[in-house]
């Protein structure tokens, strides 16, 4: 059975849901899931995982990553996790004209660390809907069809 780790900032709560929602997918799927806030969290937790997902807000009119990410994301890019499985989601605002960047930010430094891309990331508007739902759904069942493999 494979394991993974949610780690999330959620300032409004809404990131916190959608992380409660990815993992009860997973969980549904034979898959063990802890969920941690980054403030709990070092990115080299996930080296005893399986499965790996963050789920962050965007901050400000710039699209910045959070605060409490800042240093998790410049160690998560220096890990090497090759042979993982990993997926993204998050909450922003499409009031501003950078929209969930924080997203992208973590997409790309995944990438750079060997891990596998579960599915496809899922940006959400505020708080997660009936179709984000089904977003973070499909994020969730296609990371457990990966890890299926594993």
């Amino acid at each position: 059975m494979a394991d993974a780790l949610i780690i999330f900032a959620s300032l409004t709560g809404n990131t916190e849901e959608m992380a409660e929602i990815v993992a009860a997918e997973l969980e549904a799927n034979d898959i063990n899931v802890e969920i941690l806030d980054v403030m709990q969290a070092d990115a080299e937790d996930f080296l005893d995982y399986d499965i790996c997902l963050v789920g962050s807000y965007t901050y400000g009119v710039d699209g910045v990553l959070p605060d409490e990410m800042i240093d998790f994301h410049e160690e998560l890019g220096e890990l090497d996790l090759t042979d993982k499985i990993f997926g993204v989601f998050g909450s922003g605002d499409d009031f501003y004209e950078v929209f969930c960047a924080a997203i992208d930010f973590f997409e790309d430094q995944f990438k750079k660390t060997g891990a596998t891309q579960g599915g496809e990331s899922v940006k959400i508007n505020l708080n997660a809907e009936e179709e984000d739902i089904e977003r973070l759904h499909a994020l969730a069942a296609s990371i457990a069809e990966k890890a299926a493999d594993l």
